[in-house]
């Protein structure tokens, strides 16, 4: 069996299931909280780190797939939350496509095959044709942090080069 099918929906462990969502949601919730009740007097802006796998389907990584869909709604409802109760509290989510990262390299061996010959696929999925790096989105979380998004919140910006466009 291979890593993706012990990933599918028929496959997965329940405890594979729970220790990912304790880490990409338990932790975003936990982080989150803590930061409402540290800005709620003084205002600040909250950025969740999601992925596309929070817009797209994701079926050969369900556990995943959920987590950063879940990260994209609690984004959004403390939005509001915050919103409604006058902080001044911006909360959004940047949800990154594939990333050239020792992680995003080390995901070509998801599912079995040749890695390089499955990153060549991953690339040519995206429509810009080109990996993203680090710094990429970096610079999104600088913006949505900076005084120029002060009056975005609740919203998703992706950095995928256009792959969830399509």
């Amino acid at each position: 069996m291979s890593i993706t099918d012990q990933q599918s929906i028929e496959h997965v462990d329940i405890d594979q299931w729970r220790a990912v969502q304790s880490v990409n949601v338990e932790g975003v919730f936990l982080g989150c909280q803590t930061a409402v009740l540290a800005m709620k007097d003084k205002g600040g802006s909250i950025i969740n780190m999601s992925s596309v796998a929070g817009l797209i389907a994701s079926p050969g990584i369900v556990a995943y797939g959920a987590s950063k869909g879940a990260v994209r709604q609690l984004t959004k409802s403390i939005a509001i939350d915050c919103a409604r109760k006058g902080y001044k509290i911006r909360c959004n989510s940047v949800h990154p496509g594939y990333i050239e990262t020792e992680l995003g390299r080390d995901s070509m061996n998801l599912g079995g095959g040749d890695p390089a010959e499955n990153y060549k696929k991953r690339i040519a999925l995206t429509p810009m044709g080109e990996p993203r790096v680090p710094s990429d989105i970096a610079n999104a979380v600088l913006f949505l942090a900076s005084a120029e998004a002060n009056h975005i919140t609740g919203a998703e910006l992706v950095v995928d080069g256009g792959l969830t466009a399509v």
